[in-house]
């Protein structure tokens, strides 16, 4: 059978390559604790179940292709809490999740074969959704060792050419968290500008911020460098997934001030009709009074932070940095081979009938062979679970370097 070559280029999801392996493990009776996604155990905010038990419409129809109103009110009142008091509806619409978002962006910016720059490790799904667009995406190398931070400007610069129309961040990150700061931003702001690239910004944990971090926007810089935001060159990709615990709904948003560009992307919802009209209405109105809710879920997942250092710095031979943002970790464990091990913790470990499920780092990388010996977490389980979680990794590592001579 022949198919398209793009489809034979969409590669495995290292989050969910292994789940196969872990049904056949529960099937055997283990337990499985599940380190390897970025889904929240909490439960949404309240105003879910208060409108989803208060849903009096007959039918579910079609959303506006911009999004439902009450969704894109529900947007600028949002927003202008943040601090852009000049934000509109019409510089805002819904998209089906986050990635949907990513997608649009990019088929705005780049043509077919036409590349945009990103930070490797980068969030896994930047590569397929590139794939799906035909745009090439070009890896820049961070290091564990100065917590992926952005590499100096002739680094990035020299990754730049005619065919290349972006740089794209993701900020907090998705899967190092990394807190990008002010002065990271405004270089890539200066780079953008010198060489007429597009500024693209996945903003997705920017509440998940820690210690004295602080998630700067892209808005931000724009706001206070660029002399004329109509024609700007920052596009914000956003989801209410991870904010409100709400990663099924898969309610998102891509936000520009550039006229030109929302009009672009206006064109692609009418191609797709409408992101979920019942969904959007949804956060509406748990948007409205989230702020509470936002700072427990924070605090909740300081503790687990915590937890999560806490555990990694005791397992000898564990090399990572502390976490500023996020609900991630990317570290470099004492295996060489992380993939074989996160595997090996699937088909043959267990202890006493429990097991956890890693996410192998490799997968968030495009150059050659690079990390091979890292895995990420995702601190996402409730601090009981996680506890048990990093004993059975400690005993794990322990197990496996004694079975491969390490």
């Amino acid at each position: 059978m022949k198919i398209s070559q793009r489809a034979c280029l969409i590669p495995e999801s290292p989050i969910r390559k292994l789940a196969q392996l872990e049904e056949t493990a529960k099937n055997k009776g283990i337990k499985v604790y599940h380190l390897n996604i970025g889904e929240p155990d909490l439960l949404p905010p309240p105003a879910v179940f208060d409108f989803l038990h208060n849903y009096k419409n007959t039918t579910i129809g079609y959303s506006h292709s911009q999004g439902e109103k009450e969704f894109l009110k529900s947007l600028v009142n949002y927003y202008q809490k943040l601090g852009f008091k000049d934000l509109k509806e019409n510089n805002f619409i819904a998209t089906l999740g986050g990635s949907e978002a990513i997608l649009w962006a990019m088929i705005t910016v780049a043509n077919p074969n036409e590349e945009i720059l990103t930070f490797e490790p980068f969030y896994t799904n930047f590569q397929s959704l590139a794939i799906m667009a035909g745009v090439k995406l070009i890896p820049i190398e961070t290091k564990i060792d100065n917590g992926f931070h952005l590499p100096d400007d002739e680094e990035i610069i020299k990754k730049i050419n005619a065919k290349t129309k972006a740089i794209l961040i993701c900020n907090p990150n998705n899967p190092t968290g990394t807190v990008y700061t002010q002065s990271e931003l405004i270089r890539l702001w200066q780079i953008c500008q010198k060489n007429d690239l597009f500024l693209l910004s996945d903003e997705v944990y920017r509440e998940f911020v820690y210690d004295d971090n602080q998630a700067i926007s892209a808005l931000t810089i724009e706001q206070k460098y660029s002399a004329d935001l109509t024609k700007s060159k920052v596009i914000i990709l956003d989801s209410f997934s991870k904010r409100f615990s709400l990663c099924g709904a898969r309610v998102g948003l891509a936000c520009s001030r550039n006229p030109k560009i929302m009009e672009i992307m206006l064109r692609y919802g009418q191609a797709r009709l409408s992101a979920v009209s019942f969904n959007q209405l949804m956060v509406a109105k748990t948007i409205i009074d989230s702020e509470n809710y936002l700072n427990k879920t924070l605090e909740e997942f300081t503790y687990r932070r915590e937890l999560l250092i806490d555990s990694l710095t005791k397992i000898p031979g564990v090399v990572f940095q502390k976490p500023e943002g996020a609900f991630y970790v990317i570290a470099k464990l004492p295996v060489k081979d992380s993939e074989a091990f996160c595997r090996w913790l699937l088909t043959d470990f267990n202890d006493n009938k429990e097991t956890i499920m890693l996410a192998p780092a490799n997968g968030f990388y495009l150059s050659p062979d690079s990390g091979k010996e890292e895995v990420r977490f995702a601190y996402v389980l409730k601090t009981d679970d996680l506890k048990r979680a990093m004993q059975i990794l400690a005993k794990a590592i322990t197990v496996w370097q004694k079975e491969n001579n390490l």
